[in-house]
C-alpha cells in the first residue's frame, strides 16, 4: 500500500476552516460517545528553556483511521540558529484495519487551525446568541487562528487585544486589520482588554496567571487555550468557582486543563461537562443568559484524526503529494 506525503505548503493549500470546523465537531462528538481510544498523550521537556515536544495518539473506530502527531513549541531562538519557526508538527495517519501508514503529513497548520475550530465549536454552543465584541489576551500565530475561526461561527463588532510584547500587539492590530477589516483595539493590560468582551480568549504560554476573578462581565464566555500541561495556568482559579466549564476531555482538564488548579484549591468539585456530550445533546452549554461560561480545552488527539483524514481525503481528490512505499521489494 502506498503512503502520500503532503508538505506544509501542500496542506496549506487543502485545508479551508469551515471543512475543519466540522471535522471538530465530529471529533467532540465521537470522542464523548465512546468511538475513541485515546491515551494519555506524552509531554517531553527539552533541555532548551521553554522547548517541549508532545507526542498525541488516538484511534477512530467508526473510520477506523489511527494517528500519531509530534508536535513540538517554544523553541525560541529556532529562527536565528537554524532558520527554522519555533514550533512545528508532524501526523502520521494510519488505516486501522491494517497498520498500513496511509500518509505523512505537515502537522503545524493542522494543529493551528484544528485549535482554532476548537474555540469557534465552543462559542457557537456557548455564547451568548448576541456576542460581537472579542477580546484577545495573547497575540500570537494561535490568536490569528481564532480569530479566523470564530469569525465563521459569529460576527465580530470589534476585537481588543493585549499581549506582553507590544511589538507582537502593534503586528496583531495590523494583520487582522488587513486581512479581515476589523478594528482592533489595543489595551493597556488585559483587564482593560475584557472589560467590554463578550468572548475572551487566552493564548499564551500559561506562564502566569493573565486573567483575575471579577474582571469579566456577566454572560462572559472563555475560550481558554494557553493550558495544556500540569503547571500551566491563565485564569486564576477564583474565576471557575461560579462558572459553567465544560472541558475537551473530562479527564485531561483534570490533569491538565485550567480546572486543575481550581480543583486543587477545592474551589470546584470537576468540570460540568464535555463539548461532545453538549454537541450530543446530552448536556446543557450555556444555562442562562448571565452565566459565565469557560472552555478549557487542552488539544485531543482526535481532533488530529479526524483533521488529518479530511486532509488525506481532499488530497486523494485532488491528486496532490508525493506517494512512497515503505514496503517496495528491492530487485
Amino acid at each position: 500500500m502506498a503512503t502520500l506525503l503532503l508538505t506544509k505548503e501542500q496542506v496549506r493549500g487543502l485545508i479551508r476552516m469551515p471543512d475543519v470546523i466540522t471535522a471538530v465537531e465530529d471529533a467532540f462528538r465521537a470522542f464523548s460517545g465512546g468511538e475513541v481510544v485515546q491515551p494519555p498523550y506524552m509531554g517531553l521537556h527539552m533541555s532548551e528553556p521553554g522547548a517541549e515536544i508532545d507526542f498525541k495518539a488516538c484511534y477512530h473506530a467508526e473510520t477506523e483511521r489511527v494517528s500519531l502527531k509530534a508536535s513540538s513549541g517554544g523553541y525560541r531562538d529556532n529562527s536565528g540558529r537554524y532558520g527554522l519557526p519555533n514550533g512545528m508538527g508532524t501526523v502520521l495517519l494510519f488505516d486501522g484495519s491494517s497498520g498500513a501508514l496511509l500518509c505523512a503529513m505537515d502537522g503545524s497548520l493542522l494543529t493551528g487551525f484544528r485549535t482554532g475550530a476548537a474555540g469557534a465549536v465552543s462559542v457557537r454552543a456557548m455564547a451568548r446568541e448576541d456576542a460581537r465584541v472579542l477580546a484577545m489576551i495573547g497575540t500570537g500565530n494561535q490568536a490569528r487562528m481564532q480569530v479566523r475561526a470564530i469569525r465563521e461561527v459569529i460576527e465580530i463588532d470589534c476585537i481588543h487585544a493585549w499581549g506582553r510584547s507590544p511589538a507582537g500587539l502593534a503586528a496583531f492590530k495590523t494583520d487582522i486589520e488587513a486581512e479581515f477589516d476589523l478594528p482592533v483595539i489595543p489595551a493597556a493590560s488585559a483587564q482593560q482588554a475584557v472589560a467590554v468582551a463578550d468572548i475572551v480568549v487566552t493564548t499564551t504560554r500559561a506562564s502566569a496567571v493573565v486573567l483575575q476573578a471579577g474582571w469579566l462581565q456577566p454572560g462572559t464566555h472563555v475560550v481558554a487555550i494557553g493550558t495544556d500541561q500540569k503547571g500551566k495556568q491563565e485564569l486564576a482559579p477564583d474565576i471557575l468557582r461560579t462558572a459553567r466549564i465544560i472541558a475537551d476531555s473530562r479527564a485531561q482538564c483534570r490533569d491538565k486543563g485550567e480546572v486543575q488548579h481550581a480543583i486543587r484549591a477545592g474551589l470546584v468539585a470537576d468540570v460540568h461537562a464535555e463539548m461532545g456530550e453538549v454537541l450530543l445533546g446530552r448536556e446543557p452549554g450555556r444555562e442562562t443568559r448571565d452565566q459565565i461560561t469557560i472552555f478549557d480545552s487542552t488539544g485531543m488527539a482526535i481532533q488530529d484524526t479526524t483533521t488529518a483524514a479530511l486532509i488525506l481525503r481532499l488530497a486523494q481528490k485532488s491528486g496532490i503529494g508525493t506517494t512512497f512505499d515503505f514496503l517496495a521489494s528491492e530487485t
